[in-house]
């Protein structure tokens, strides 16, 4: 083969190499990403029965809070929601009255309006009522409690509202885990090796040193 035909063979594997170890590069720099925007799945568990409440994500149990629930005559509803409004220091209203954010707001400092309307999650200007049937059929928390929760949450998880005892309710507060660890993920799928000439071989995550080497070698093999 002549030095020409060489020079050109070379010019085109060296392109060849230059273009893969870019798109190697940004194959490798995308994947973190992608897999960091993956958001965890929060689920909210309350068992009226033990006044607990228990924030787990990704199966993994978080937080656990003691809280206060609806009293007979008033009793907190059971079963399915999730969160539609969040409020930093609202105002409560209710027949007629209205009391301003403040140590006498019913309501403290925070409050996570459930789909069920009328029904949320919320502070107390009565502090004792904690661990107690005491509520109007609202989950009350502390206020310490109250704002980190709220910090740990948002619109869109689901809350479950239990009212008896059952098989997960005490897993969830029995040990402090609802659900198996999660599997491992898979591993991210490396990328192709490149061949560039008859035992010559550029592995993914080769630097531009590298692969210029392997072009050496490539037009050294075809001499």
């Amino acid at each position: 083969m002549t030095n020409s035909k060489l020079s050109n063979l070379a010019i085109a594997i060296a392109a060849a190499v230059v273009f893969a170890a870019q798109a190697i590069g940004q194959s490798a720099a995308q994947q973190p990403q992608q897999a960091a925007e993956v958001a965890p799945r929060r689920l909210i568990v309350v068992s009226l029965e033990d006044r607990k409440l228990a924030l787990v994500e990704d199966g993994q149990t978080k937080k656990v809070y003691t809280v206060a629930v609806g009293k007979p005559s008033t009793p907190s509803p059971t079963g399915t929601f999730i969160i539609e409004r969040r409020v930093a220091n609202p105002t409560y209203h209710h027949n007629g009255k209205t009391v301003l954010p403040g140590p006498t707001n019913p309501v403290g400092t925070r409050w996570m309006g459930l789909s069920k309307h009328g029904y949320g999650i919320h502070g107390t200007n009565e502090p004792n009522s904690i661990g107690k049937a005491a509520s109007h059929g609202c989950i009350r928390m502390s206020r310490t409690d109250l704002e980190e929760f709220y910090a740990l949450v948002a619109e869109g998880d689901t809350v479950e509202l239990i009212g008896q005892r059952n098989e997960e309710t005490a897993l969830l507060f029995g040990n402090g885990q609802l659900f198996a660890a999660p599997t491992a993920q898979p591993a991210l799928a490396a990328a192709p090796a490149l061949v560039v000439a008859p035992n010559v071989v550029i592995e993914a995550g080769s630097n531009e040193k590298t692969a210029a080497a392997a072009v050496v070698a490539a037009v050294s093999a075809l001499r």
